[in-house]
């Protein structure tokens, strides 16, 4: 991002709500956080972060399809994000022309609304309303946090999202909670499930596959963070950390900004000379 002939040399921060997907961002340029899926862990986190030393905020990662039409692996660059009354613009650079240069190898990309929700949405019926209710295509639990962040910052805002589990698809209730609060699945809270219901099992799987999909198309969404000549190959993988103690909450711009007490995940990389 520049103005005139001048660089901004500050990161961008990325919001994400899965250690998979904060892997995915994280590279030269961005700074990262991970909320583990859980809303109230997201607003400590930005509550605790300088947004002096970022020039943007992106939320990036996987979303629940609202629009029928989309599929697991479809890409969502948003127009707006929509929390109830609420609404927020997203642009930051990922324009038309962006999308049509990214070279994404045939995957459907879609300009359309998100909502914010604050649970997941696991049945087809809740997803089917929201789309009635919002007109999004997508949802899910960051995007409304990180936008209200970025407006009360005075920070440009841009969201893109990869349909994860389509509208015509009902998320096993297992799913609720299956999130440890470092980002991680909690495999041993999803095999007690399955013992009491061995017939999720099928529903699990196909949810899997689903996930799988949308993570493949996600890495190939990396190159949209930064666009042009700025931007980081999708294989690049940086090392995504939890911070550990207490520290200053807030930093300059290429340092680390320790949390006090979060067990969301926060990566800070080396930024680059010029953006």
């Amino acid at each position: 991002m520049s103005v005139g002939n001048a660089f901004d040399p500050r990161p961008v921060l990325i919001v994400t709500g899965l250690v998979q997907e904060a892997r995915i961002a994280a590279g030269p340029g961005m700074t990262v956080i991970c909320s583990s899926s859980n809303p109230r862990q997201l607003r400590e986190l930005l509550d605790g972060f300088d947004p002096s030393t970022v020039r943007g905020v992106i939320s990036f990662g996987v979303a629940g399809g609202l629009d029928p039409s989309l599929k697991s692996g479809d890409v969502v660059v948003a127009t707006e994000v929509v929390d109830g009354a609420s609404r927020w613009e997203a642009g930051l650079g990922l324009s038309e022309e962006l999308i049509d240069g990214s070279g994404l190898g045939g995957q459907k990309v879609v300009r359309a609304g998100l909502a914010g929700v604050e649970q997941v949405v696991l049945e087809q019926a809740g997803k089917a309303r929201l789309h009635a209710a919002t007109g999004a295509s997508a949802v899910d639990m960051e995007s409304h946090i990180a936008a209200a962040y970025a407006t009360a910052a005075g920070l440009p805002f841009a969201a893109l999202r990869v349909i994860s589990d389509p509208a015509t698809r009902a998320l096993p209730a297992i799913a609720r909670g299956a999130i440890k609060p470092n980002g991680n699945v909690d495999l041993k809270k999803v095999l007690r499930g399955l013992a009491r219901n061995p017939l999720t099992l099928r529903a699990l799987v196909s949810t899997g596959v689903d996930f799988n999909r949308a993570l493949r198309s996600l890495r190939g969404c990396r190159g949209f963070l930064l666009g042009g000549e700025s931007s980081v190959p999708a294989d690049y993988a940086a090392p995504v950390a939890r911070p550990r103690g207490s520290g200053p909450r807030k930093g300059r711009a290429g340092e680390p900004v320790p949390a006090r007490r979060f067990s969301g995940l926060r990566a800070n990389v080396p930024q680059p000379a010029r953006l």
